[in-house]
């Protein structure tokens, strides 16, 4: 049995009195197997990504250097 794992996003908006469609790209490319299709609403606010910039922009230049010599394990 081959194994692929396949993550198809699409984003859509319907005004009022529409009716939803599948795009037929998304139709053609299911085949024979068990399916779990999810339908849920978009999120109006803006998706928050964690960085760690912070971290980075942490050191001043005259820093650098500064943990040469601490022996790692």
């Amino acid at each position: 049995m081959k194994s692929q794992v396949v993550n198809l996003t699409y984003e859509i908006e319907l005004k009022p009195g529409e009716k939803l469609t599948l795009p037929e790209s998304l139709v053609e490319s299911l085949g024979a197997g068990s399916w779990i299709i999810t339908i849920q609403p978009k999120s109006n606010s803006p998706v928050i990504t964690r960085t760690h910039d912070a971290f980075l922009k942490g050191y001043a230049p005259e820093d650098e250097g500064l943990y040469d010599d601490y022996p790692t394990g």
